[in-house]
């Protein structure tokens, strides 16, 4: 390692891992060596999800003016952190996947060799926690000892992080037991690299110019470098619960997806449901998942809102578990009137990033309430007034908060092997074409619904395709693999589960009128489509079979007390074949892409759609 003396200095480090240890499990100490001796720490901490290790860490960070604290009374236990302007957001054209085969990465994800992405990370990692304390991070996604549970240890130099794993994970010394020699773990490694000349000294954490977000499936690793933002630096988000965890499950026979988690109730029959749905953002998926039915007869209780793992269980069926232990939520938007639950759920106990600060020490954003306080500290720590001219809150500003807070939690969330899935949804954003629902007409035209889910960039109110951002499955950004091979992927799970597969369904809140005018309220309503959706998989309604799917036929949806005009309820549902055929053109440019890759099911369902449309 060079001289004496810094041989000496990794001597200490050494052996101060290996006196702290939680743990007898040599690999593991090994590993933490290593990283340790690339990136030098003043300081090592072995976490251990305590509330002790809380309150220590977060009064560190309020003492150094890099968290505030809020009004005890207003929001308890509760804290603020800012970060630096260039440091806001996921970072997808600095994001790899460092396959050892670049096909295997695909055509939509950003690629480089692993030898060669080591060789550009390890000067960056080379003595990047230097002056700082390195924690040791062990988690668990899912329950411990569960059937779809997967384990992981982040090392981070962030505190922040820190603090918000301890939320979104199941965290401490569990997870770390967990870890048995020869046993299979996710290694993650995160530092928030040299700090940018900013000019703040109460940001939450430093980044750097230089960014990068690199995983390597093969070795089931993520590193990341120079953004302490949580998409960037909660590796056990979608780094490990959706990048690496994708792999793992195209090679273990499960999925690892993008999607929320529901339970639903008849409350009739005391009969349970479970569903899933994968939605781009702002396509209403938190607020599906926290969702308020608007007709009697159904209890809906959260388990997840952001990502599932699935797998086959014993009895065949498709068995479901939300990994995360909290919600890393999008602040603007979630409102007292749009998402009750939600407001509901930080009470207390959260963390708030980029969000306004009130003068009473509470949080405000843009959508929190209806009426704009007359005065903010906003999400860069000037002060702010209506007439600002700019917003309070930044538009990708976060909540980080306990999923056990939750008003309408599921028990199931706590099931150690997941629970049976009845529904997979798929939806995005768009204002023509796709009807506010369909049933698919099998699994193998579910998983081209999935494979075509977009939104629409512009408007489109002529009613002809507009230009479509692809998103198949949600997952465009987080698949950790050829996105060809994870179709192919699908379709083999669809094979294994044969008639006990879960029902798929695609909806779509957002169609439009050519007026521009939202057709379909949403939000609550929305309970209207899901109890056609149960009522679907049931048998109970047979619905019309069209030439894009099964959608409800006449006097099936329950639209008592919408005042829905007819001429609405028909648009909802209307079928122009040109425009759908000119879109079957746009789908077969998207799938030319994947090459020999694309699964021959995706080209002949193309061609089946075609052929019902011409017909």
């Amino acid at each position: 390692m060079g001289s004496n003396a810094t041989a000496e200095a990794v001597l200490t480090i050494a052996d101060l891992i290996r006196d702290q240890a939680t743990t007898e499990n040599a690999e593991v100490i090994a590993w933490v060596t290593e990283v340790a001796e690339l990136t030098k720490p003043e300081t090592v901490v072995w976490c251990d999800g305590s509330q002790d290790e809380w309150n220590r860490i977060t009064t560190e960070m309020v003492e150094a003016g890099s968290l505030i604290r809020l009004d005890k009374n207003l929001r308890p236990g509760s804290y603020l952190a800012r970060s630096h302007p260039a440091d806001v957001a996921r970072v997808e054209d600095r994001t790899f996947i460092c396959s050892e085969n670049e096909a295997d990465a695909g055509p939509t994800n950003n690629w480089m060799a692993p030898a060669d992405m080591k060789a550009e990370l390890n000067p960056l990692f080379e003595g990047s926690m230097r002056g700082r304390t390195m924690y040791i991070v062990p988690f668990s996604m899912g329950p411990v000892g569960g059937a779809i549970t997967q384990l992981g240890i982040e090392i981070t130099d962030s505190p922040y992080a820190v603090l918000n794993m301890r939320i979104m994970t199941r965290m401490g010394q569990s997870a770390l037991d967990g870890i048995t020699p020869g046993s299979e773990w996710v290694r993650t490694v995160h530092s928030v690299g040299a700090p940018l000349e900013c000019g703040q000294e109460d940001v939450a954490w430093p980044c750097s110019d230089t960014k990068y977000i690199t995983h390597f499936p093969e070795t089931l690793e993520v590193w990341s470098y120079g953004s302490g933002y949580g998409g960037n630096a909660l590796l056990s988000k979608k780094c490990f619960a959706l990048r690496i965890a994708s792999v793992m499950g195209k090679n273990e026979g499960w999925l690892a997806e993008h999607m929320l988690l529901l339970k639903l109730t008849n409350t009739e029959t005391n009969k349970a449901y479970h569903l899933t749905a994968a939605f781009p953002s702002a396509c209403g998926k938190t607020n599906l998942a926290m969702l308020q039915p608007t007709i009697p007869g159904w209890k809906v209780e959260t388990i997840g809102d952001d990502i599932s793992w699935l797998r086959p269980g014993n009895d065949g069926r498709l068995y479901a578990i939300n990994p995360e232990a909290g919600f890393f939520g999008v602040a603007p938007g979630t409102g007292e009137t749009t998402n009750p639950v939600a407001v509901e759920t930080m009470w207390g106990n959260t963390i708030f990033t980029n969000v306004a600060l009130t003068d009473d020490g509470d949080v405000w954003w843009e959508g929190k309430t209806n009426e704009v306080p007359d005065h903010l500290i906003d999400w860069q720590g000037n002060d702010w007034t209506p007439d600002s001219g700019r917003v309070a809150a930044h538009p990708n500003s976060r909540f980080t908060v306990p999923i056990q807070q939750t008003p309408t939690l599921a028990q199931d969330w706590y099931e150690q092997n997941g629970v049976p899935l009845d529904a997979i949804l798929f939806g995005g954003r768009r204002a023509t074409n796709i009807p506010l629902v369909a049933k698919s007409l099998s699994w193998e035209h579910g998983v081209f619904m999935g494979a075509t889910v977009s939104s629409e960039k512009t408007a489109a109110q002529e009613g002809t395709v507009g230009e479509l951002r692809r998103d198949p499955f949600a997952m465009l950004p987080f698949c950790g693999y050829n996105m060809a091979d994870y179709w192919g992927h699908w379709l083999e799970i669809g094979k294994k589960l044969g008639d006990k597969a879960p029902k798929i369904f695609q909806v779509n809140w957002f169609r439009k009128g050519a007026d521009g005018r939202f057709l379909w309220p949403g939000f609550g309503d929305n309970s209207r489509v899901i109890d056609w959706v149960i009522r679907s998989v049931e048998g109970d309604v047979s619905g019309e079979t069209t030439s894009i799917g099964t959608v409800p036929a006449a006097g099936e949806l329950k639209l008592d007390g919408l005042n829905l005009p007819e001429a609405d309820l028909a648009e909802l549902f209307a079928i122009d074949p040109a425009s759908w055929l000119a879109e079957a053109d746009l789908t077969e440019e998207f799938f030319a892409q994947f090459g020999d890759r694309l699964p021959a099911e995706m080209t002949a369902q193309l061609a089946g759609l075609r052929g019902r449309l011409s017909s």
